[in-house]
C-alpha cells in the first residue's frame, strides 16, 4: 500500500511539471562581447627611488588589452582578459647607470633594464541563479616581466533582494607572487660572486672605476632573504536604491601582505657614511628595507544622483590606513553630461592625500644604523591633483560593423595628475566595445 501512494504521488508530481508552462528566462549576456582597450601614459619627476629619492621619473607606457565575453548558457559567462604592457623608463635604466657615457641620476642609460613587457592573462567564470538575485564568480590570473611574476586566485559572491533594490557581496583574492633578485650593479660587483645573481655583472667593475668622494666604498650590504610575496585581501559591498534617482554604496576592504615588501633595486643613501662617485652617479649605500608584513584597510562610499535625462552626478570618498604608518583620502566626482543620444561627455577630478610611511626617508637622511627605510616618494607626505576628460559614443544597435561584429560603443579619455611634489602624470584612455552579430 505504501509502495502505492509513494508511485502515484512521485507520478502524479512528475506529471505536474510536465504540464507546468515554462518560465522564460533572459539570459544574463545575450551574445559574445569583445573589448579592445589601449592606453598611453607617461609622466616625469626628480624623486626616482632608483637612484634613492633624486633624478629622473621619466617613464612612457602603452598598454594594450582584449576582453572577451562569452555567453556558455542563459546563466553562465566566461570571460578572457589578456594584455600586454610595453614601457621605458629612465628612472629604472639606472638600475645599472655605467653602461654608457657620463653616468647621472637625471640622464637614462641604455642598458637592458630601460625597458620592459609587462603579461597579464586572466580568466573568470560567473554563474547567475534563475531568479538573477545570486551570483558567483571565480577567476584564476596570470602576470609575468622581467623581473616579478604572478598569480592569482579569487572569487565573490553578490546577493540582490528587496526587488534587486538591495545588494550586498563578498570577495576575496589570493597573489603569490615571486621576486628576482635585481640589485643595484654597485652592490652586485662589491658584494655578490661570480654565479650568484650576476646579470651584468660584465658590465661595470668597481675595482677598474674611477671613485670620487669617499675613494674607499665598501657597503655593508646584506641581500635580501627570499623572493616571495604574498597577499590575501577580502572585501564587503552593500547598494541600495535610495531613490528613483539616487543610488548609494559601501566598500570595506582588508589586504594583508607578507614576504619581500622591498624594491630589490632602489637605493637608499645614509646621512651617516660619506658619499661615494662614479662620474655623476652617487654609489648606494644600501637598498630599501621594508617590513616583510603589511596589513591594509580601506573604506569607502559611491553616490550617484540622477538629475535628468542629461546630468549625472557620481562622487566618490574613501579613507585607507595601514600599519606602515600610511593615511589618506580620496575624493572625486564625475558628471556625465548626455548631449545627444549616442554622444555623452565625462568631466571630472579627483583629491587625493597621504601621511608618510613611517619608513620614509628622503635622500641623505636614513641612518645605518636604522632597521627599516625607503626613498620612495610614493611612500612619502604628499597631496595630488587629477583632472579628467572623456567623451563616448553608444549605438545600442551596433549599426557599424566589422565582420560579424558590431560596434557598440567607444570611449576616450584623459586624465592629468600632478603631486606637490615635482611628480606629475598624464594617461590617454581608449576603449571600444563590439558585439557579435
Amino acid at each position: 500500500m505504501l509502495f502505492i501512494c509513494v508511485f502515484a504521488f512521485v507520478k502524479v508530481n512528475a506529471q505536474t511539471k510536465q504540464d507546468a508552462p515554462k518560465v522564460y528566462k533572459k539570459r544574463v549576456l545575450e551574445t559574445t562581447e569583445v573589448d579592445f582597450l589601449t592606453s598611453y601614459y607617461s609622466q616625469d619627476g626628480d624623486n626616482a627611488a632608483v637612484s634613492g629619492g633624486i633624478g629622473s621619473e621619466s617613464l612612457t607606457d602603452v598598454t594594450g588589452t582584449f576582453v572577451v565575453s562569452m555567453p556558455l548558457n542563459d546563466d553562465d559567462i566566461l570571460t578572457i582578459d589578456a594584455g600586454i604592457s610595453a614601457y621605458t623608463s629612465a628612472s629604472s635604466s639606472n638600475i645599472n647607470p655605467f653602461d654608457g657615457d657620463n653616468a647621472d641620476p637625471f640622464q637614462a642609460s641604455s642598458g637592458a633594464s630601460n625597458s620592459d613587457l609587462w603579461f597579464n592573462l586572466t580568466g573568470s567564470y560567473t554563474h547567475s541563479s534563475d531568479d538573477r538575485n545570486d551570483i558567483w564568480s571565480t577567476k584564476l590570473a596570470i602576470s609575468s616581466e622581467y623581473d616579478y611574476f604572478s598569480v592569482g586566485v579569487g572569487g565573490s559572491y553578490t546577493k540582490l533582494f528587496n526587488q534587486k533594490n538591495t545588494e550586498v557581496s563578498v570577495h576575496g583574492n589570493v597573489y603569490i607572487d615571486s621576486w628576482k633578485l635585481l640589485y643595484p650593479i654597485e652592490l652586485r660587483s662589491a658584494n655578490i660572486e661570480d654565479g650568484e645573481d650576476g646579470e651584468d655583472k660584465d658590465d661595470f667593475n668597481l675595482d677598474k672605476a674611477t671613485i670620487t668622494g669617499n675613494a674607499n666604498y665598501t657597503p655593508s650590504f646584506v641581500p635580501l632573504d627570499g623572493t616571495a610575496r604574498n597577499s590575501y585581501s577580502v572585501g564587503f559591498g552593500f547598494s541600495q536604491i535610495l531613490h528613483k534617482n539616487v543610488q548609494g554604496s559601501l566598500a570595506l576592504d582588508f589586504v594583508k601582505q607578507d614576504g619581500l615588501l622591498s624594491t630589490p633595486f632602489q637605493r637608499v643613501y645614509f646621512s651617516d657614511v660619506a658619499d661615494s662617485f662614479v662620474e655623476n652617479f652617487q654609489l648606494a649605500d644600501d637598498i630599501e628595507r621594508l617590513p616583510d608584513s603589511r596589513f591594509k584597510v580601506a573604506v569607502g562610499g559611491r553616490l550617484n544622483w540622477y538629475l535628468n535625462e542629461i546630468v549625472t552626478l557620481r562622487t566618490f570618498y574613501r579613507y585607507y590606513s595601514d600599519d606602515w604608518g600610511i593615511s589618506s583620502n580620496t575624493a572625486s566626482i564625475e558628471i556625465p553630461v548626455k548631449i545627444t543620444d549616442k554622444f555623452t561627455l565625462y568631466p571630472s577630478y579627483r583629491y587625493y592625500n597621504q601621511t608618510a610611511a613611517d619608513y620614509f626617508k628622503p635622500s641623505q637622511t636614513a641612518l645605518s644604523t636604522d632597521e627599516y627605510y625607503t626613498s620612495d616618494y610614493d611612500l612619502s607626505k604628499f597631496t595630488a591633483n587629477q583632472f579628467g576628460f572623456g567623451v563616448s559614443y553608444t549605438d545600442i544597435f551596433a549599426k557599424a560593423h566589422i565582420r560579424n561584429f558590431g560596434l557598440k560603443s567607444i570611449d576616450l579619455k584623459f586624465y592629468q595628475y600632478d603631486r606637490d611634489t615635482s611628480f606629475s602624470s598624464s594617461i590617454i584612455t581608449a576603449g571600444f566595445k563590439f558585439v557579435m552579430d
